[in-house]
């Protein structure tokens, strides 16, 4: 299986690649994900509640990050097993690539992942169809779910309030603007009911 995205997020480069290499982060953001702790450096171990289809199984697994360029990209090694179930293997490459800020001067940046994997076992039979459909699916839903906890611990700046409007000026004789306004709208109310009896 191959998949290939990308997705453009409302923080910084360094912003989504300090939540990218924290376990409490993905461990929030992975559909099913029960822990992730890390084994050694840049290693992991972590465990998955998944339903592909008419299987379901608990997953363990490992991820090993390797060839990083911080705060740009990595190769992201995994594979886990969920028993009778089957099991998966494979290797992404993610990449965080910096784009100019938005019109509110907001920063933004995109991320780009290309994942090769092979599964076995009962998923396997499942076919590729249902396979990747499940997989494209749980990519969305991270990558909804990560948006949203970017979006939570960096929230866009509040609008800047309006300047309050300028002091209405003074008319002839020194009576505000306003005052006349009101007198005239009072005048006229009058005469229409004056008239309408």
């Amino acid at each position: 299986m191959e998949m290939q995205a990308s997705r453009t997020l409302a923080v910084s480069q360094q912003q989504a690649w300090d939540a990218l290499n924290d376990p409490e982060v993905l461990k929030l953001c992975i559909p099913g994900c029960e822990k992730i702790e890390a084994t050694g450096e840049n290693q992991f171990s972590v465990a998955q509640a998944l339903k592909i289809g008419p299987v379901s199984a608990k997953f363990a697994g490992k991820i090993k990050l390797s060839d990083i360029v911080a705060p740009q990209s990595y190769t992201l090694a995994f594979e886990g097993s969920g028993g009778v179930a089957g099991f998966g293997k494979g290797t992404a490459q993610v990449q965080l690539v910096e784009l100019p800020p938005d019109e509110s001067g907001r920063p933004r940046c995109e991320l780009r992942y290309t994942v090769h994997a092979t599964v076995g076992g009962k998923i396997a039979q499942l076919g590729q169809r249902l396979i990747d459909g499940a997989a494209k699916s749980m990519a969305e839903d991270f990558f909804q779910r990560f948006d949203e906890e970017l979006q939570r611990r960096y929230p866009a700046p509040a609008a800047p309030e309006a300047a309050p409007a300028p002091a209405a000026a003074p008319a002839a004789g020194g009576i505000p603007t306003w005052v006349w306004a009101v007198g005239g709208a009072v005048v006229v109310l009058l005469l229409v009911w004056w008239f309408a009896k």
